[in-house]
């Protein structure tokens, strides 16, 4: 039965007319719909061009999301969703999934131009693998240091000039402009932290979760834990030992939905590693943030032959506190450090001088879309 309805998904998209796919936007599941949401809504508002949107997860609000000139689908990972992509005819493919031609997802036989989107603030030549964006024709940049690093790796490997375009961040975007009309709980509450860590063996779920929790329940604070959904898919062991160990503390919470911004509008404070989130959160609301120093996420070794200093590291200094995971006795003090700093107020310059196009992303990056579609460069 799966593999029928699978079959039947792939037929409804290659049924589509080409007319009405001349551009397609594929989302991987529905926490991505954020980074796509507002360039995908604002190119329907300037252009009368039909759009398609391919998304993997039944549950991306993409799905439920009206336009006369919009058509969604579903189409799950896997071989039809692989099938899909290598035989797809359409002008324009925007995406915010990496590695395109070099893992299990080709570029289509078809002459189709790639654009990608980031989907975070982190720099692109430390934590995804070698090779992630050579394949793309175009690269929406979130900032300075995109540029910086994309033109870096096209010279050090010999690799063709992409289009770069100075973009910005549609999920900074997003949060900033709620940061007025965000729920906040009373003053009076005790509180709140928000943990928001990275994947991968050496994350601070996977390492030291449950200790960080502890301390921070035992000195009455209010703890949102909020893991990565690779977390959540891969690392099911440690995750059920945390919720085991705290949940009838009512001061304690799970938050699986990472595109929500509530939790974030919240938190008086966020304890992270390496994941992007930390910038979103700070950049996003101007407060500081506590990291963990667990080892870092390096998934291309050849990264420092690039000789640039991955955004990620040298900025967390400049917007908070770095934690020695081997020194979780002053954890609390840390905490208790930040929450009464008002040293940061500068982070909103900060941002202005890494972030492109603040508040304007989807503006310009539908503008480019729309001119890419009208003129040569796209095949």
């Amino acid at each position: 039965m799966t593999f029928i309805r699978h079959m039947m998904d792939l037929t409804s998209v290659m049924s589509l007319p080409r007319s009405q796919r001349k551009i397609v936007f594929y989302s991987e599941g529905k926490s991505y719909w954020v980074h796509l949401e507002g360039i995908l809504k604002e190119f329907l508002s300037q252009t009368n061009i039909p759009v398609c949107y391919i998304t993997s997860s039944k549950d991306d609000p993409g799905l439920h999301y009206y336009h006369p000139n919009l058509k969604s689908f579903k189409m799950d990972e896997g071989g039809c969703r692989n099938w899909l992509f290598k035989n797809i005819d359409t002008d324009l493919m925007v995406m915010t999934m990496p590695d395109i031609e070099t893992y299990q997802v080709k570029r289509s036989k078809y002459p189709v131009h790639y654009v990608y989107v980031q989907h975070s603030l982190v720099s692109l030549h430390m934590v995804y693998r070698k090779g992630a964006f050579d394949h793309f024709d175009s690269i929406f940049c979130a900032g300075p240091h995109h540029l910086k690093e994309i033109r870096a790796t096209e010279e050090k490997y010999q690799l063709p000039p992409k289009k770069l375009i100075e973009h910005g961040y549609g999920r900074l975007d997003a949060i900033i402009a709620n940061r007025k009309s965000a729920k906040l709980p009373p003053a009076n509450n005790p509180k709140r932290i928000l943990i928001a860590p990275s994947w991968g063996k050496h994350s601070l779920v996977e390492t030291i979760g449950n200790q960080v929790v502890s301390h921070l329940l035992e000195s009455k604070f209010h703890v949102t834990l909020r893991p990565h959904p690779q977390t959540v898919k891969y690392a099911k062991v440690q995750l059920k030992k945390i919720l085991e160990r705290h949940k009838n503390n009512h001061n304690f919470d799970l938050e699986v939905n990472i595109a929500g911004q509530d939790s974030l509008h919240r938190a008086d404070l966020m304890i992270s590693d390496w994941s992007g989130a930390a910038l979103d959160y700070s950049f996003g609301l101007g407060k500081p943030v506590l990291f963990i120093d667990v080892p870092r996420k390096v998934n291309n070794p050849e990264y420092e032959l690039l000789d640039i200093i991955p955004f990620e590291v040298w900025i967390r200094n400049n917007i908070g506190k770095i934690q020695s995971a081997d020194q979780l006795d002053s954890l609390i003090d840390s905490v208790n450090e930040l929450l009464l700093d008002n040293t940061y107020a500068d982070i909103d310059l900060i941002v202005k001088q890494n972030v492109f196009n603040i508040g304007k992303s989807a503006e310009v990056g539908a503008k480019y879309l729309a001119q890419l579609l009208k003129s040569s460069d796209c095949y």
